[in-house]
C-alpha cells in the first residue's frame, strides 16, 4: 500500500519519480525546434515537414496500449530502459539520416518511446505517494516534462552553435543516455495490479475498456477535449500573430512568456486538487482557456495578444497534471497500468483531432471562426467536469 501523507515527502522520491520525464523531456525538447529545418534541407516540402514533426504526436499515440502491455509484464524500470536504448537507435537514424523518410521513421520511434516514460511514471507514482498527495505528484510529473521541453531548446542551442543542426540530435542523446542511467539506478515497484492478478486471469483490453465505458464516455471525453485545446493553443498563437502583421520576434516572445507563466503553476494546482478536490482546478482551467481563446480573435496587437496569452497560459498551467490525476483516480488497482494505456489512448485521440478540427473550420470558414469554435470546446469540457467529475475524491 503507499505510504502514510504524514510520513510522506515527495522531495523524498523526486529523482526516481520525476528525474527521467525530466531528463527526456529536456531531450525530446532539443530536437523539437530542428526537426522541420532537418526535413526541409533533406528535400521535404513544408507539408512534409510538418508531417515529420507531428509523428512524435502520433507515435506517442500509437504506443499507449504497447506501452501498458510492456510495462504491466516487464515493470516500470526495465520498461524505462529499454525506452532510452530504443531513443538512442532514434537519434542515431535522425542522424544519419538521407531521406525525410528516414529522419521521419527516427522521429516516430521517439514518439512510441516518450509513451513508455509518462506511462511508467505515473504507474509509479500512483503506487509510491499516497493518494491524500496524488495531484501533487501527477502535477509535478506534468510540470518536470515542461521543464524539460521548455529549457531543451537552450541546451541545444549551444550544440549547435558549435556542430550546426547535428548538434541539437547530440544534445538529446547526452539527455536520453542519462535517463537511461537513471532508469538503470533508480529501484522498481511491484505495482498492485501485478499483485492482485495473480490468481486471476487478466481481462482483455475489449473487456477492460467494456467494464470501464461508463468513465471513458464521460471523464475521458472530458479530458480528450482537454487535450485537444492544448494542442491547438502552440497553433493559435502564432497563426493570430501572423493574421494581425506581427513578426516572428514578436510571436516567440509571446509564446515564450505564455510558456514561462504556464510552468509557474503546477504545483499549486496540484496542492489544490488535493485540498479542495478536482473539480476546484479543472473547471477553472477549462473556463479560463476557452475564455481566452474565444477572446484572440478580438485582439488587434502585440499587447492584446500578450494579454490573452498570459491569461491562456494561467489557465493551462492551473490544470497541469488534470488529466494524469482524474486517470488515476479512476484507474481500478487490480488492472491500472492497460487501463492508463486506453486513458492515454482517448486524450491522446483528442490532442491529435484538435488540431485537425481547427484545420477544417479554418478552411472552411475563417481562422477566427475556427479558434472561437475551439474555445468553445473549453466550456463544453466545463459542463462535462461539472456534471461528471466528483466533488471530493475519496480515496482508494
Amino acid at each position: 500500500m503507499p505510504p502514510s501523507s504524514d510520513s510522506f515527502s515527495l522531495a523524498r522520491i523526486a529523482i526516481p519519480a520525476f528525474g527521467p520525464s525530466l531528463l527526456f523531456g529536456l531531450g525530446e525538447g532539443a530536437i523539437y525546434p530542428v526537426l522541420a529545418l532537418s526535413a526541409r534541407d533533406l528535400g521535404a516540402s513544408s507539408a512534409q515537414a510538418g508531417l515529420i514533426v507531428a509523428l512524435i504526436g502520433i507515435g506517442s499515440m500509437m504506443a499507449n496500449l504497447p506501452a501498458a502491455m510492456l510495462t504491466n509484464r516487464y515493470g516500470e524500470r526495465h520498461a524505462m530502459i529499454g525506452a532510452a536504448v530504443f531513443s538512442l537507435a532514434a537519434l542515431a537514424l535522425c542522424l544519419v539520416a538521407h531521406s525525410p523518410w528516414v529522419l521521419g521513421l527516427g522521429v516516430l520511434m521517439i514518439g512510441l518511446a516518450s509513451s513508455v516514460f509518462l506511462l511508467a511514471r505515473q504507474t509509479y507514482l500512483i503506487e509510491a505517494v499516497p493518494a491524500t498527495m496524488r495531484a501533487r505528484a501527477m502535477s509535478t510529473l506534468g510540470g518536470t516534462m515542461r521543464v524539460g521541453l521548455f529549457a531543451g531548446p537552450f541546451m541545444a542551442a549551444g550544440f549547435i552553435h558549435l556542430m550546426d543542426l547535428p548538434g541539437a540530435y547530440w544534445a538529446a542523446i547526452l539527455a536520453f543516455v542519462g535517463t537511461g542511467i537513471l532508469a538503470f539506478t533508480i529501484p522498481d515497484l511491484e505495482p498492485r495490479d501485478r499483485a492482485v492478478n495473480r490468481s486471476a486471469p487478466p481481462l482483455s483490453l475489449a473487456s477492460l475498456a467494456r467494464v470501464h465505458a461508463g468513465v471513458f464516455l464521460t471523464l475521458g471525453v472530458a479530458t480528450a477535449l482537454v487535450s485537444a485545446i492544448r494542442s491547438c493553443r502552440q497553433i493559435v498563437i502564432p497563426l493570430w500573430a501572423d493574421q494581425i502583421g506581427l513578426d516572428a520576434t514578436a510571436t516567440a516572445l509571446i509564446y515564450g512568456i505564455m510558456g514561462g507563466v504556464d510552468m509557474l503553476l503546477f504545483y499549486p494546482a496540484g496542492r489544490i486538487m488535493d485540498l479542495r478536490g478536482r473539480l476546484w482546478v479543472a473547471l477553472p482551467c477549462m473556463l479560463i482557456m476557452g475564455a481566452s481563446l474565444v477572446a484572440i480573435p478580438w485582439t488587434t496587437g502585440f499587447a492584446g495578444l500578450l494579454a490573452v496569452s498570459m491569461v491562456l497560459g494561467v489557465g493551462n498551467g492551473i490544470g497541469s497534471g488534470i488529466i494524469m490525476t482524474i486517470g488515476a483516480d479512476a484507474s481500478p488497482p487490480a488492472d491500472r497500468t492497460r487501463f492508463l494505456g486506453i486513458w492515454r489512448l482517448i486524450t491522446d485521440l483528442g490532442g491529435g483531432g484538435g488540431p485537425l478540427l481547427l484545420s477544417a473550420l479554418t478552411a472552411a470558414l475563417s481562422l477566427a471562426s475556427g479558434i472561437t469554435a475551439i474555445g468553445a470546446l473549453g466550456f463544453v469540457a466545463a459542463w462535462m467536469f461539472w456534471r461528471w467529475l466528483p466533488r471530493r475524491t475519496a480515496s482508494p
